[in-house]
């Protein structure tokens, strides 16, 4: 236990300049977000409300410890829990769990605030433990999201590193999700346990022809992450997702994430497509465009399954989901 002393406190414009200093004394300057080094736009976005920080402060105004909610989804309602950072020395104390604490405290507070998830790591189970403890439900995970080389060193595990998505609901919006009857079962399986209400129907619609497909792709290149986000898919999505595809093979990205909307009856087939392509389950993303969003992932080597530790039973089921629909893309591979 730390025999230094510190409180924790929704943040001040103040504190922006401290923030900066912490995350340079733990990374230097090879944090990936940026933005917590320049106080100026840390302290614009905090008062346009896209980042909410916590900041752990001892009596002589030292930021010891940070955390935020953050937008980071299509939807502005959804809200990211993350960028989590202790100093050493202050490692050993609760801060971790009364940043968190603090977070979810606040959620409700925030005007517009629908929903908060975080990615929690799977190279330990503390944030997964930390999201049971704060009534976050997993409904996704996302395979070797992460290079190992973006923790910290006593952190780092041998492989890249993939995150359990947990959410929880503050305000409640029950509707219609169209589930690709390839995956009927464990669409069930994870809306059966989550908190809020869901019609769901089969997806049975073909592509729509009296429209056109819409995408936007971002790269990430210091976790050699690509994200697809598909806004509308139609007759011609096929075609559209030849595009990127192209894009993202002169890009050597090693994960490609792909996220599709639950409230198209179509979207059955958009899977199918994404499917004959080699990409996998990865889960459900509650109010990712205002309704609920799916998650397809194709990973360009053999995934660190040895390197996955899961805090909970259902997280595990969720999991060996997923792994069983990446297995059959190793068979189609080989015929």
């Amino acid at each position: 236990m730390s025999k230094h002393p510190f409180r924790i406190y929704s943040f001040k414009p103040d504190d922006a300049t401290g923030v900066a200093q912490l995350f340079r004394e733990v990374y230097g300057d090879g944090y990936p977000i940026k933005i917590v080094y320049n106080p100026e736009q840390l302290v614009t976005a905090f008062e346009n409300n896209e980042y909410i920080p916590v900041v752990a402060r001892t009596p002589d105004n030292r930021i010891v410890g940070f955390s935020s909610l953050y937008r980071s989804a299509p939807h502005r309602g959804v809200y990211e829990a993350g960028l989590f950072l202790v100093l050493p020395d202050y490692r050993n104390t609760y801060i971790f769990g009364m940043l968190s604490k603090h977070a979810v405290k606040i959620a409700p507070t925030i005007p517009g605030l629908d929903v908060l998830f975080a990615e929690n790591v799977c190279n330990h189970t503390l944030t997964q433990r930390a999201g049971i403890l704060f009534k976050h439900i997993e409904t996704a995970i996302e395979i070797d999201l992460m290079p190992a080389d973006a923790y910290e060193r006593m952190d780092a595990t041998p492989g890249r590193v993939s995150t359990v998505n947990m959410f929880r609901t503050f305000v409640h919006n029950p509707h219609i999700v169209y589930v690709p009857a390839v995956y009927e079962a464990p669409v069930r399986y994870i809306y059966d346990g989550f908190d809020d209400n869901r019609t769901l129907i089969l997806s049975t619609d073909t592509l729509p022809s009296a429209s056109s497909t819409e995408i936007n792709t971002q790269f990430f290149d210091f976790a050699q992450l690509v994200r697809v986000t598909v806004y509308h898919a139609a007759i011609d999505f096929e075609r559209a997702f030849d595009i990127e595809e192209k894009r993202i093979k002169d890009r050597h990205c090693a994960v490609i994430q792909v996220w599709l909307k639950l409230s198209w009856p179509w979207t059955g087939a958009v899977v199918n497509i994404l499917r004959d392509r080699g990409f996998f389950l990865g889960g459900i993303l509650p109010r990712w465009f205002g309704e609920d969003g799916f998650l397809m992932q194709k990973i360009l080597h053999r995934p660190n399954w040895e390197g996955i530790s899961l805090h909970t039973n259902r997280a595990a089921q969720i999991l060996g989901f997923i792994r069983n629909d990446w297995e059959r893309t190793q068979t189609e591979d080989r015929t």
